[in-house]
């Protein structure tokens, strides 16, 4: 189970009705808010893809202005990924291999430029051990 807290940003002016459509919406849970319009909530999924659903859920909210993933936990998935490291290389193989191109290494960095998220979540989800 995974579980993540959001920080949604709306006007003062919206503040009222983006908490209750946040209650209403049955994807996450409601905690706190300030008079400057940040409010937080939590969301929870079985993978890190149902989670991001249900955030682009929260970013279609009217008058939404942002939706940003703070703190997320994920026991199972840290798991498998510890199991993984434990049993793995400390360097992985195609570092120390001469004859791989360069040009054939995938970067998954900044996930903020990543136009495919649930795409990259799925390839993310199926640890390969």
């Amino acid at each position: 189970m995974n579980i993540s807290s959001i920080v949604v940003q709306t006007l003062p002016k919206f503040l009222d009705e983006v908490v209750q459509n946040l209650k209403d919406c049955e994807v996450c849970d409601y905690h706190l808010h300030d008079a400057k319009g940040r409010i937080i909530v939590t969301i929870e999924g079985e993978s890190v893809s149902e989670e991001l659903e249900k955030l682009r859920v929260i970013e279609g909210i009217s008058h939404v202005i942002a939706a940003d993933m703070q703190m997320a936990y994920s026991e199972d998935e840290l798991n498998a990924h510890m199991e993984v490291i434990a049993n793995g290389d400390a360097v992985p193989r195609m570092l120390n291999d001469d004859d791989i191109d360069i040009r054939n290494i995938q970067y998954n960095g900044d996930l903020k430029k990543k136009d495919d998220l649930s795409t990259f979540t799925k390839k993310f989800d199926k640890t390969e051990r």
